[in-house]
């Protein structure tokens, strides 16, 4: 397992940020590397979506966290010719009401279960990477957040 998380404070009301963070259509705007994104069936947990990743990989996920209005998380499995079912990646958005700034920290998490050895020292190469995306994305969710 391979876990990555980062937060930050966005100036918007815990209420505003959920309401970004909790639509699935809303990911390309705000979560690096999210080319486009459908809700397949459902809503809240157990909620079906599928996810288009900007190197054109498609990821079925499925909502296994909803506790409105603070925590959403979803887990990805690859999907299409060659996917490998036992790889999969958990993403969590965690809100949490900041009362003495005023605002909303939004916490990051991504979880990944490699497919076997090799992928995992892969993925352990790329952790700076995947960490500079959560901050971008965090900076993208302040931006979106603040025009409400």
């Amino acid at each position: 397992m391979i876990l990555v998380e980062r937060s930050a404070h966005v100036a918007a009301p815990v209420e505003v940020v959920w309401d970004v963070v909790q639509r699935a259509e809303q990911l390309p705007a705000w979560l690096a590397g999210v080319r486009a994104a459908e809700v397949l069936s459902g809503e809240g947990f157990g909620r079906r979506q599928l996810v288009q990743a900007g190197r054109g990989a498609a990821h079925e996920a499925e909502v296994i966290a909803f506790q409105e209005p603070t925590l959403i998380g979803w887990r990805e499995r690859a999907k299409g010719a060659g996917a490998r079912a036992e790889a999969r990646t958990e993403i969590y958005v965690q809100l949490t009401p900041d009362e003495e700034a005023g605002g909303t920290v939004v916490r990051l998490i991504v979880v990944r279960w490699p497919a076997g050895p090799v992928k995992a020292a892969l993925l352990r190469l790329g952790l700076r990477r995947v960490g500079a995306d959560l901050e971008d994305s965090l900076a993208r969710l302040t931006d979106l957040a603040a025009v409400g």
